[in-house]
């Protein structure tokens, strides 16, 4: 073959098919003859045509309905031929053939020729119209050759019709005899195929005044009667004329018909001349099966007053048995008007003799054709409306005809719902079995409203064995309208039995429609599921039109398509489903929307068809139809390519540069991918297929992330490529690119190519078995060994230059708060691959700096990962065997110094040596807040005159405000603020006094000078006011000081509190009082409560009067437990009321593990008596918060549980597992 093939390599991938909708061929017909109702491809005389049945074709009060043909290869939207099949009419029946609807059913017969059927196709009976079908064989030419009417009956109307009148002298007047021939003649139902009349009137001799075959309707008869003149003459000669009609009017010279009732109404009005002669005249009659009515006209015998007994008993001896059936008497000629209803009945009650298409009646609504399946031997009919619409099935085979009973199918069929209108052969096919057998399919849609399948055998005499019926699951769904058998593999044998119930109701109530799978086992067929069409709820008559197709994808499996005309607002699409080994797929492999091919379709899928190469490039097309067109969709090509993917060099050498991209040095690699295309279509199919439309397709490094390899042509991971392949060879593309730095050097580069035809017009498509996906990945050159296997060993060391423990932690002090972590790494085996350093610290830390001790080439890279994680790159990409390096790592202490540290690589490590990957060192530390301690007065200079007049009373009033602010970075709690303030000297005499004290988020206790207060001084010795002229200050070494405490609030970071102290001056104690100046000294202290573990340096506990600062310590304790892989609780509970804690976290070191990153782990929250659970623990810590998150202070107390591993625990708010 020299076939060329676009390839377009192509990150997406459609589903696989073959049936193009970019290129139909659509016939447009009148949309009102339903145009498109029925679609078959057909080729005869060497030409290849699309069958359209349009059976509302005709006018609006005759729809006759046609065939036309459509040839293909013509431009798009062509007209149509009509063949004009409307036009025939049936022979021996009524030539009224209105509203017939040719063109429902369409059949092809395998002999160059087609059937086509006019299931609506009437005739008339009388006043009665019965639908009984019509089938015509079409040949090569596209004329009719065979009209098929199985169940067309004669009507009982079909007579041959002789009146025999009396024209003698004797009959008078002679206008009543033409009024009754006039009357009696125009109920007569007057047809080539129902009544035909003659006339033959007598005297002395006998004249056919018309014969049968003279006129064809009754307006003719009607108005030949007026013409008729009375012959006259004495004698009446009825044997000579009785003989004369049945020996020659009946004659087929004279039109007589076989088949058709014979009939003989004799008029007269006297004895005949010649009734020795009546008994062999009436024998003739006999022997030719002719029925007589007789009529005596009593005018004669009435007006002559004479006895007309022998004259009746003439007449009646003529006429047939019984008398009161076919013999009548008339006073007078004018009285024979008032017969002629009378006369009428009798006549029509007669059934007509059966002869040439024999059949009950039951069969007379039989609307054969409304369902056709070719068999081997002739065609299969379905009759829905025979015996009372019940339904039947009837044969037509070289064989003769088979019309099976109505009781055949009272098994599945019980004569008591013969009401019911099951409409049995809505839809009928055959099935063959593995033993040979052919079981007939025939579905009743309407059966007890669910429907129902048969299958059964049927005789030659037409009895039928029922072996299986099928029965729909769902009211009013229509199951068993349409049937499709599906010989899968072709050998023969049916393998798949499909049952549509294109009206079943789905979700939200819509008609979307159902089909049924039935695997055909030995005897039985057994379900297998359902075909699964569009999952939108919507209107959709899914199943509405079935047909088996040869095998669309050339797999070796025939397929199936399938029509939903109601889908998409009514505009209607198909489906396309392939077979498999014994089964049809559920899933389809197509859908195709009307929308996708013009925008004016609808009701696209009502009839489907698919059996023949319809453009002459061996490959089978679909025919669908819709409302108005027909739409040819034509199969395309299908090839099946092999991709494979080369690379040179075969592995990455990160350590030998080859080449530079963009002024860097890098590692170059060259790609080479090549595509094989070989066709599964037969035929040669050397068209050409048009431009490719690629999308991106070829890619490097499939990761979520950064990539760690870029093609040379675009520098991004992704390229676009083209290429032209022909079948049977190989194109190939070369695909250089090159790798760039990266984290990872283990794990391979993968190239993934993903590739798809080029969607060219009218190019083939791709195998939907192929793989259109070929990937590789390339791997690094690691240098170890010959296993190119990397094992090392990386050891870690780590301390620091705190020194604090549990007896004696270490104090941090402000201005002094940097710690220096020293780390030791060694790769002690072979080459480790991106090696990286992990450093944890707790959030009490802040990271300064790193540093590299010594002369090195090995370089250190660290990144944040967070505030308190650093990840170091040590020696890039690779840290090679025997390698060393020291860094340092420099961190702002501000609370407990807790380090994590971790080492790992993507080379192997074995599990014996991962002890040493991580390094812990912690110390205990305190430290010191950072509060600052200020007081100002209102007053700071008061004159007394001794000489001035005061009153008793406390004298003037100044205010002393206090401040404490907290300059660190956390909160701090349990702070006292003592107050001293001297008030009492010798006697008791007060100089100062408490009146007020003001402050928020303060309580504060004034203590008393009371008795108790002043034996708590003893130590004080109070000054006399006359030896002020010696001392310069008041403090509470010389007298007596009244004391507030005052209880703080939490003191939050960067906030302060302020206590505004007032107090009045005795003047009378300094009027008596001998001093020129004298200070009187406040002293101000904060205190921490003792169980706070707050670290108080000595110095900063005091401070008097206002100024100064006061550092405070918060302290921390961390329990070490026992060894890894224990399980704990940690139970906190507080033994002071006063230090109800408010909130307590539980954090949780998991490590070390090289093969997870570790790290703290918030496990749950509680107050007092919580539970904690957790596994793989190196330490835990339980402490109290504060309120500033950095800030962690105040143990309050811990125990540890031990718990059995595998355990869960109730952990606060949430449950925590191991």
């Amino acid at each position: 073959e020299n076939t060329n093939t676009l390839l377009s390599v192509s990150l997406g991938l459609c589903r696989s098919f073959n049936i193009d909708v970019k290129r139909p061929q659509i016939f447009q017909g009148p949309p009102e003859a339903q145009f498109g109702y029925k679609v078959l491809q057909h080729e005869a005389g060497g030409e290849k045509w699309m069958l359209v049945g349009a059976p509302w074709d005709g006018t609006a009060d005759n729809r006759k309905g046609d065939v036309y043909k459509c040839v293909m290869g013509a431009r798009n939207n062509s007209a149509c031929a009509k063949v004009n099949l409307g036009d025939m009419a049936l022979r021996n029946v009524s030539t009224q053939i209105r509203n017939m609807h040719f063109g429902m059913t369409l059949l092809d017969n395998k002999e160059d020729g087609f059937v086509a059927c006019a299931p609506l196709w009437s005739q008339e009976c009388g006043t009665s119209m019965f639908s009984t079908g019509i089938c015509t064989r079409v040949d090569g030419s596209f004329q009719p050759a065979e009209t098929i009417a199985p169940t067309a009956q004669r009507c009982s109307t079909y007579m041959d019709i002789v009146i025999v009148l009396d024209g003698s002298n004797s009959i008078y007047p002679w206008y009543e005899v033409q009024n009754f021939l006039s009357n009696i003649l125009s109920k007569f139902f007057i047809d080539p195929n129902q009544i035909q009349v003659g006339v033959l009137q007598y005297g002395e001799k006998a004249v056919h005044e018309w014969t049968l075959q003279d006129y064809q309707t009754a307006e003719e008869v009607v108005e030949a009667a007026k013409n008729i003149s009375r012959q006259e003459g004495r004698e009446t000669r009825t044997a000579f004329a009785i003989h004369k009609a049945c020996s020659e009017a009946f004659s087929p010279e004279s039109g007589g018909r076989e088949g058709a009732t014979k009939l003989m109404i004799v008029v007269t009005d006297g004895e005949s001349h010649d009734g020795d002669e009546l008994p062999e005249a009436l024998a003739e009659c006999e022997k030719r099966n002719i029925t007589r009515y007789a009529i005596a006209v009593l005018g004669h015998y009435m007006r002559r007053q004479q006895d007309p007994h022998s004259f009746i008993s003439e007449i009646k001896y003529i006429a047939s048995d019984p008398d009161e059936k076919y013999f009548f008497n008339v006073s007078d000629e004018a009285a024979l008007n008032d017969i002629v209803d009378a006369l009428g009945d009798r006549i029509f009650s007669l059934e007509g003799t059966h002869g040439y298409n024999e059949s009950s009646f039951e069969l007379e609504m039989s609307q054969i054709g409304f369902s056709t399946h070719l068999l081997e031997d002739g065609i299969l009919f379905g009759t829905v409306g025979a015996y009372d619409w019940d339904g039947a099935v009837l044969k037509e085979s070289r064989h003769g005809r088979v019309i099976p009973p109505r009781k055949a199918f009272e098994k599945e069929f019980p004569l008591e719902l013969k009401n019911h209108a099951a409409y049995l052969g809505y839809a009928v096919s055959s099935v063959r079995l593995r033993n040979g057998k052919c079981l007939y399919v025939a579905g009743a849609p309407r059966f007890k409203h669910k429907g129902k399948v048969i299958l059964f055998e049927m005789s030659n005499s037409g009895r039928v064995v029922i072996s299986q019926a099928l029965t729909g699951e769902q009211i009013g769904s229509y199951f068993g309208s349409e049937v499709c058998p599906v010989d899968v593999n072709g050998d023969g044998i049916t393998d798949v039995l499909l049952v549509a119930a294109p009206m079943y109701l789905g979700d939200q109530s819509k008609e979307t429609g159902r089909v049924y799978i039935y695997k055909v086992g030995q005897r039985l067929l057994m379900f297998n599921g359902t075909l699964h069409a569009e999952k939108k709820p919507q209107d959709s008559r899914f199943g509405y039109s079935l047909a088996a197709v040869p095998d669309l994808n050339h797999d070796g499996f025939n397929d199936v398509v399938v029509g939903a005309p109601l889908e998409d607002g009514h505009r209607g699409a198909v489906y396309v489903y392939h077979g498999s080994r014994g089964t049809i797929l559920p899933q389809y492999q197509q859908r195709i929307e009307a929308s996708s091919l013009h925008s004016s379709l609808s009701y696209f899928g009502r009839s489907v068809d698919g059996q023949m190469d319809l453009d002459g490039d061996e490959l089978v097309d679909l025919a669908v139809g819709a409302q108005g067109a027909a739409v040819v969709l034509r199969s395309r090509r299908i090839v099946q390519v092999n991709a494979s993917l080369a690379v040179n060099p075969a592995s990455i050498n990160v350590l030998q540069k080859n080449c530079q991209r963009h002024g860097k040095d890098s590692v170059c690699v060259t790609a080479t991918v090549c595509f094989r295309a070989t066709s599964r279509s037969p035929g040669r199919g050397d068209r050409h297929f048009g431009e490719c439309r690629g999308a991106p397709g070829v890619s490097l490094d499939d990761r979520k992330f950064g990539a760690r390899a870029v093609f040379d042509d675009t520098s991004q991971k992704l390229v676009q490529k083209r290429l032209r392949a022909s079948v049977g060879r190989a194109a190939c593309e070369p695909l250089p690119f090159h790798v760039i730095d990266t984290t990872d050097y283990l794990r391979p580069v993968s190239m993934t190519v993903k590739f798809a035809l080029s969607d060219s017009d009218p190019g083939p498509v791709l195998d939907e078995r192929s793989s259109t996906t070929v990937k590789k990945l390339i791997p690094f050159f690691k240098d170890c060994g010959e296993d190119n296997e990397c094992v090392t060993d990386l050891v870690l060391q780590a301390s620091t230059d705190l020194a604090g423990s549990r007896q004696k932690p270490h104090v941090i002090r402000k201005g002094k708060r940097k710690v220096l972590v020293d780390v030791v790494l060694e790769n002690k085996k072979e080459n480790a691959y991106n090696a990286s350093l992990k450093f944890w610290f707790s959030k009490n830390l802040h990271f300064a700096s790193l540093s590299l001790k010594g002369e090195t080439q090995v370089k250190v890279e660290c990144a944040a990962h967070s505030p308190h994680t650093r990840a170091c790159s040590v020696s890039y990409p690779v840290f090679r065997s025997l390698a060393k390096v020291s860094p340092a790592e420099a961190l702002i202490v501000l609370a407990l110094s807790e380090f994590v540290l971790l080492v790992k690589g993507d080379s192997i490590e074995m599990n014996e040596t991962l002890h040493d990957n991580t390094a812990q060192p912690f110390a205990y530390v305190t430290y010191e807040p950072d509060l600052f301690l200020s007081s100002e007065a209102t007053l700071n200079r008061y004159e007394v005159h001794p000489a001035g007049t005061f009153s008793s009373s406390v004298g003037p009033e100044f205010k002393t405000t206090i401040k404490v602010q907290n300059l660190g970075c956390y909160a701090v709690r349990n702070l006292s603020v003592i107050m001293y303030l001297p008030a009492m000297a010798f006697r008791r005499s007060y100089f100062l006094s408490v009146t007020r004290i003001i402050a928020d988020n303060v309580t504060c206790v004034v203590q008393n000078l009371t008795e108790a207060t002043l034996r708590s001084q003893a130590g004080v010795i109070p000054i006399h006011p006359e030896d002020l002229l010696h001392a310069d200050r008041l403090n509470c070494s010389n007298s007596w000081c009244q004391v507030v405490r005052c209880e703080l609030e939490p003191l939050e970071k960067n906030t302060e509190v302020s206590i505004h102290l007032l107090r009045g001056i005795h003047n009378d104690f300094f009027r008596r009082a001998k001093f020129k100046t004298v200070k009187v000294i406040s002293t101000f202290a904060i205190v921490a409560k003792e169980n706070s573990f707050l670290f108080l340096e000595e110095s900063a506990h005091r401070r008097e009067v206002a100024g100064g600062d006061m550092r405070v310590g918060v302290g921390f304790i961390a329990l070490q437990g026992p060894e890894r892989d224990a399980s704990y609780g940690a139970m906190v509970w507080d033994s002071s009321p006063s230090l109800q804690p408010t909130l307590v976290w539980v954090h949780t070191y998991q490590g070390p593990d090289p093969q997870r990153d570790g790290g703290f782990r918030h496990l749950g929250q509680a107050g007092p008596d919580a539970l904690f659970s957790r596994s793989d623990t190196a330490k835990v810590e339980v402490v109290k918060t504060m309120g500033c998150p950095c800030l962690i202070s105040a143990l309050v107390g811990v125990a540890f549980i031990p718990l059995g591993n595998g355990r869960c625990e109730p952990g606060g708010t949430e449950q925590v597992c191991e």
